[in-house]
């Protein structure tokens, strides 16, 4: 399984380090590029082999200064649980060379049978199978879709617009709620209008209350999940958009058994609004202090969670306009703190980029070279790395939205010098500024392929691209404690009896053991 990675590395001196990231920044800004990119406060939330959901708020890397306070906090807070390694790395002149030739370790399924085409590649789904699906939500609609639907109910149409205003700005279904309608209609208007879509089976809550990880239960019995975290001066929601997935990456316990189906445009903004009725009970560490729209409220959405966002495509962009729709007619968001993410479906990301809707993009890369991604990633089967690269790069050109590159750090897989120099290679080739790399570290994980790189080698990995020029955040972990990773919840949902907070299962809610299950994240 072994083999020796002989690749050509830099070892150029390291004293021009700091200046080459400068100059690309200051590049960047004479130039009038859009310095905008996937919040390096948001968490960032990929699956692992265990097909769970992990949380990342960063740790180190080039960022805008206006972000430079929140870097310090991240350094301090990272230290003070004992993360802050590479924070005073030396670099890489003063390492020894051990790092210069490793092993190169093979990707492969552990603990499940990778489901396979009769030629004996990985099995991709892009269409769901036949399946029933929810009815008609007035989340499902535009406002005019609405009105119409009411009136064919023999109802004012104007009433579509009150019932739009309950939903998506007192975030309720409660018809005992809606005052403002007539006493003897309103249980018909909420049965017509807005059915039942999500059921909550569990909820884990950690970080003194800060992440608040979910799971739900669709109409046919189907399991999915989202995960709430607060960070200071933002509320971060990582929503699902498929049950199950198609994508049969061989870390990833979500897609063991393929594509369930499609979650429904409504579905996905369920998501948001029961998050949202959770921070105004208090339920995400405290009471807010105001009601109406202005008060407390998810911010930020990354579409990270269960299932490949664009092979869903129609429905997760329906649920985008309906977030960034003015309210009543929507929640009212922005665009740009939403976060769209995909391991590269190519004709998705170019229509994207031409949707018109400037939402931040995010391409699971983790590994430059076609040779390690067509076994990492089997999407790449269809679309290699410079490919989906270069639609990363389209999507830059026509929005003027820096793209991130998120790049999972395995040990002795994807985390070899020659693989950062390669990747800032092809990144560099199609331009400055327009790019910013997010290496994710892994949970250690003994006895597993898929665990944690040295710290020593995540730094030079991220040296290599600092020297390049390359501005480059790294990440760490957030909801150990409740293993907060994506399809956890799902596989255990039927054991609701199951302790539901750290307090529960015995444990002090700011737990700091590890996982030592799957880590790697996509």
């Amino acid at each position: 399984m072994a083999s020796s990675d002989s690749r050509p590395g830099s070892d150029a001196p390291r004293d021009s380090r700091v200046s080459l990231v400068e100059r690309g920044q200051q590049s960047a800004r004479r130039d009038g590029r859009d310095g905008a990119q996937l919040d390096p406060r948001d968490a960032h939330l990929e699956h692992d082999r265990g097909g769970r959901l992990r949380l990342n708020p960063p740790r180190r890397g080039m960022i805008d200064e206006s972000e430079a306070q929140q870097l310090s906090e991240d350094r301090a807070r990272l230290q003070r649980n004992g993360v802050g390694s590479s924070l005073s790395a030396p670099s890489r002149t003063e390492r020894p060379a051990k790092n210069a030739e490793r092993p190169q370790v093979r990707p492969k399924a552990e603990g499940w049978t990778q489901q396979t085409t009769s030629e004996g590649r990985p099995l991709l789904q892009f269409k769901q199978p036949r399946v029933a699906q929810p009815k008609t939500h007035l989340a499902d609609l535009t406002l005019q879709e609405r009105q119409a639907k009411v009136a064919e109910l023999g109802f004012p149409a104007f009433r579509a617009k009150q019932l739009s205003t309950h939903y998506f700005v007192h975030h309720t279904s409660d018809p005992e709620r809606m005052t403002d309608l007539p006493a003897d209609t309103r249980q018909q208007l909420v049965e017509e209008m807005m059915p039942p879509l999500l059921t909550e089976v569990r909820r884990l809550t950690t970080d003194n209350g800060d992440t608040i990880k979910f799971l739900w239960r669709l109409f046919d019995g189907a399991l999915v999940e989202s995960v709430l975290m607060r960070y200071p001066g933002r509320v971060t929601l990582c929503v699902s958009s498929q049950a199950g997935c198609g994508m049969n990456c061989p870390f990833c316990a979500t897609g063991q058994n393929g594509l369930t189906r499609n979650m429904s445009t409504a579905e996905i903004v369920e998501q948001v609004v029961r998050a949202n009725q959770v921070i105004a009970e208090g339920g995400l560490g405290g009471l807010r202090k105001d009601g109406g729209h202005n008060a407390e409220r998810v911010t930020n959405i990354v579409f990270m969670g269960m299932g490949e966002p664009l092979a869903n495509y129609k429905r997760v962009i329906a649920s985008v306009r309906r977030m960034v729709d003015p309210a009543p007619e929507g929640l009212g968001m922005s665009a740009r703190h939403i976060t769209v993410s995909t391991v590269g479906l190519v004709p998705a990301i170019n229509k994207l980029a031409d949707e018109g809707i400037p939402v931040t993009f995010a391409l699971s890369l983790h590994a430059p070279d076609d040779e390690l991604r067509d076994e990492l990633i089997p999407v790449n089967s269809r679309w290699k790395a410079d490919e989906a690269i270069d639609a990363a790069y389209n999507y830059y050109r026509s929005t003027g939205r820096r793209v991130s590159i998120e790049y999972a750090l395995i040990k002795d897989m994807n985390d070899h010098p020659w693989r950062a120099d390669l990747l800032a290679k092809k990144l560099n080739a199609r331009g400055r500024g327009w790019v910013h790399v997010n290496p994710i570290p892994l949970n250690p994980t003994p006895g597993s392929i898929w665990t944690a790189s040295e710290p020593d080698v995540t730094d030079e990995f991220i040296d290599r691209l600092e020297a390049a020029g390359i501005p480059t955040t790294l990440r760490d972990t957030r909801g150990k404690e409740i293993d907060g990773a994506c399809g956890q919840l799902a596989a255990e949902g039927d054991d609701e009896s199951s302790p539901q907070t750290p307090a529960e299962r015995g444990e002090p809610d700011d737990a700091t053991h590890h996982s030592t299950e799957g880590a790697p994240l996509v």
